[in-house]
């Protein structure tokens, strides 16, 4: 029955030869990797707005500006991950160049920062769809924190359990349905605003009171906040290898055509809002309140909340195609579990697509689903993994020397220098606002990320066996082991027990635990009678416990290792034929593989018997 559902919901499992049917081309790819920077359109200007008009400054007429700088960054940033595109076609992004270029340390921090961002990424786009969806149908109001968790365990992560190929036929659709209802609404806004009788921009949203240090901070924290519409920027480079051939020269037009994309969306939207003079409102998203004012409450008002709903929720798939090869990439270098770089029946990282969706699921829990509390967590993860991959670049070209290398050299230098600047930018302005939290959260993790590393390393120094110990070992002649059957009763069990024990040769006896003088008795006239040939010792339990005694048993023969090399315990396990059954029957069984596994030189092993009714 289990294994029905499991069918169902994740699908026949794929052979390894069925990889290559699992690469996208460019037009699925966009869909796939950009609908992360896409939809950021659905928060980030209004992030910039919520953050000037809150502060109580006349300050409304400096969205403009944070927005072309955001846009000035954007075209920064395109620029300089082309490169890192074609510099690293094995895909993994800043982790993989940094370990390549600058090392260890400067690698751990770029993954540290990516696995803060695609996190957040996924808490911050659920969220945020869900606030879309409220503001068109506000009774809904309540019910948010439910909502977010259904679509992320119920759909996300259950579609990219099914695969690559899943995914990206399901969630390719709403993405361009999305890019052609936001271009249409920008059109039809700027032609309302050329042909109509209203000033451009509205002389309220021109308003802008003479800067100081005040007003210098909160405009660069407004950009701070808006530099979230970058997030997702850097996933193409993070996942060439699923790009159809030639992958490299794929993943950066696509590059390209992404960012032209979110540029054209960031100034058409950041415009409007200005014409409008659209101001926060609470439970009404600033992209509904444009979309009522260019369509009206019409059919063209709920296709744009709609789709707006359906791009944010599906942004949190950027992220389920990004960590996931990143924490494999890392696994295969020892800086995560090892299980995080195995693929699943559905050639996808199974266990990393777990492992994100319950983090971003506790994230959710945790911040009540507030996209302006994520918000401020969000950026700076992203802006730092940036500024890595771009100096790692720097080092490269510049020890590589090949052609064109000053060029690159020289893009990738103002880039890291530009994004640098914004990593500190984000940090003192939004340090108070939850920017510390990642600040804390990145060393952390890259103090988990060397301790996973060491353990693997002392567990290989452990194992390593050369040549001449491996012939030591066979010198030392066979091993002296014994072999204890725990015995409550003779039964089918016991003889089944006995007999696969004598199987492996060496010293066997039966281990009885009583309780009661008489009951010792009787069962040892019981032994005898049946002439088994085994020796039995008994154990006295004052406090009527099965488990203590027989740890105690064995440490005691354990103190002994000259007599015995090995002890081993057999324990029948029942298979009942249904699986209520396994309820009437104690534990005590496993509670003695658990706590027996645990000692050195001691092997537990489980002997099933199965019930026929």
């Amino acid at each position: 029955m289990i294994g029905h559902i499991h069918r169902f919901l994740i699908g026949r499992p794929l052979r390894s030869e069925e990889a290559a049917g699992e690469r996208l081309p460019k037009w699925k790819a966009l869909s796939i990797f950009s609908s992360d920077a896409l939809s950021s359109i659905g928060y980030g200007p209004e992030q910039i707005v919520v953050t000037l008009v809150y502060s109580g400054l006349l300050v409304y007429g400096y969205f403009g500006y944070a927005s072309l700088a955001v846009v000035a960054l954007l075209a920064i940033v395109t620029l300089s991950y082309a490169q890192v595109a074609r510099a690293n076609p094995g895909g993994g992004g800043s982790y993989s160049i940094a370990m390549h270029n600058l090392g260890e340390r400067w690698a751990l921090i770029a993954a540290a920062a990516l696995f803060a961002d695609y996190v957040l990424t996924v808490a911050v786009s659920i969220s945020s769809g869900t606030q879309a969806l409220v503001s068109a149908f506000p009774e809904l109001i309540g019910k948010e924190i439910t909502i977010d968790l259904v679509i992320l365990f119920g759909i996300l992560m259950l579609v990219n359990l099914r695969g690559i190929r899943e995914s990206s036929n399901v969630f390719v659709w709403p993405t361009y349905f999305f890019i052609g209802g936001i271009l249409l609404m920008i059109g039809t806004g700027v032609y309302h605003a050329l042909t109509g009788t209203a000033p451009l921009i509205a002389e309220q949203s021109l308003v802008r009171q003479q800067a100081d240090w005040a007003v210098v901070i909160l405009a660069l924290r407004a950009f701070a906040n808006g530099c979230s519409s970058m997030t997702g920027v850097e996933a193409i480079s993070n996942g060439v290898p699923m790009f159809h051939k030639p992958e490299v020269s794929n993943a950066i037009k696509t590059t390209y055509l992404m960012s032209a994309l979110l540029g054209i969306m960031i100034l058409g939207i950041s415009f409007l809002f200005m014409h409008y003079h659209l101001l926060p409102l609470e439970n009404v998203t600033m992209m509904s309140q444009l979309a009522e004012e260019v369509f009206g409450r019409g059919w063209g008002y709920y296709y744009i909340q709609i789709t707006t709903m359906l791009i944010l929720y599906l942004a949190a798939n950027t992220s389920y195609n990004g960590l996931p090869p990143l924490l494999s990439i890392m696994a295969r270098d020892s800086y995560v579990p090892r299980y995080l770089g195995a693929k699943g029946e559905r050639l996808g990282y199974s266990n990393g697509i777990l492992l994100l969706s319950l983090i971003s699921g506790v994230l959710i829990v945790v911040f009540h689903g507030n996209v302006e509390h994520l918000i401020s967590l969000y950026a700076i993860g992203v802006f730092l993994s940036f500024t890595i991959a771009q100096a790692s670049l720097v080092v490269k070209w510049t020890r590589e020397r090949e052609k064109g290398w000053m060029s690159r050299t020289a893009i990738n230098g103002f880039g890291a220098c530009i994004t640098g600047i914004v990593v500190m930018i984000i940090a003192v302005t939004k340090f108070f606002h939850g920017a510390w939290l990642v600040m804390v959260f990145i060393p952390a993790m890259i103090y988990t990320f060397k301790k996973i590393h060491q353990h693997y390393l002392n567990t290989a120094e452990q194992l390593y066996l050369s040549p001449e110990d491996f012939a030591e070992h066979l010198a030392a002649g066979p091993v002296k082991s014994l072999t204890i059957v725990p015995v409550s009763g003779i039964t089918k069990v016991l003889a089944e027990s006995l007999r696969y024990a004598q199987s492996m040769g060496g010293d066997v006896i039966a281990l009885h635990i009583y309780t009661d003088e008489q009951e010792r008795i009787k069962f040892e006239e019981k032994w005898k009678n049946f002439h088994l040939g085994i020796e039995m010792h008994v154990v006295y339990s004052p406090y009527r416990s099965i488990v203590q005694p027989v740890l105690s048993y064995v440490s005691e023969l354990e103190m002994h290792k000259s007599i015995y090399d090995y002890i081993t315990i057999v324990i029948p396990e029942f298979e009942p034929k249904k699986w209520w059954h396994r309820f009437l029957h104690n534990q005590t069984g496993w509670i003695l593989r658990t706590l027996l596994i645990l000692r050195e030189n001691v092997v537990v092993s489980t002997l099933p018997y199965h019930f026929k009714r």
